[in-house]
């Protein structure tokens, strides 16, 4: 799995600080929390200086939201490098895969997943492609078992992943029209393959 680092200091901005309207957004939501309790706001307000910074998260925008919420530099930290849903180094423009690499993907063909993020992207995890359109990592359980294997590219699951579709995938993001997220094979959500096999009818 992968180290959750802050980028090297050579990759760093030096300063971070919320556009109005984002500081506005910010302000409404620490408001949500009762008094005493505003530190409760330090997910929302990481992903929004995450999504502000172009996908990832620098070591300025923890420190600036930390002092936002008035708590230790330390603790915006922790939360920042726990969660995976928060990059820590520059990622690809145009997409960020994260691959599920638990054991229901695994067994259902994850290994072919990563092969063509190797091929495609870059060899290592956590690289930005040479053309820095894309980078990828293995991550833990994203909650989508019963449709493995699986990946999260930015906000949006892709499911029921062979590398053929996967690579279909990927080539959606480069001509700029993604593919429907969901599952990649004929079936509703995390319904039956093929449909209902049961209570297909109803006797009067």
């Amino acid at each position: 799995m992968a180290n959750r680092r802050v980028a090297p200091p050579a990759l760093q901005p030096k300063e971070f600080s919320f556009t109005a309207d984002n500081r506005a957004w910010a302000d409404q939501q620490i408001k949500k929390y009762p008094e005493g309790r505003q530190q409760s706001a330090i997910i929302p307000l990481l992903w929004r200086a995450q999504e502000q910074n172009g996908g990832w998260l620098p070591e300025a925008a923890i420190r600036y939201v930390s002092d936002l919420l008035d708590m230790a530099h330390i603790r915006a930290l922790e939360v920042a490098t726990f969660y995976t849903m928060f990059l820590l180094e520059p990622c690809g423009k145009k997409a960020h895969v994260q691959v599920c690499g638990t054991t229901p993907c695994m067994l259902r063909g994850a290994e072919g997943i990563f092969e063509v993020c190797r091929k495609r992207i870059h060899h290592d995890p956590l690289h930005v492609s040479a053309d820095g359109n894309f980078s990828w990592e293995e991550v833990e359980c994203l909650g989508a078992c019963v449709n493995a294997p699986m990946v999260l590219i930015w906000n949006d699951t892709y499911e029921d992943l062979t590398p053929a579709s996967f690579e279909k995938v990927l080539d959606g993001f480069v001509s700029g029209n993604p593919v429907k997220p969901g599952p990649q094979i004929d079936r509703q959500l995390s319904a039956p393959v093929g449909g209902p096999t049961t209570l297909k009818s109803v006797k009067a």
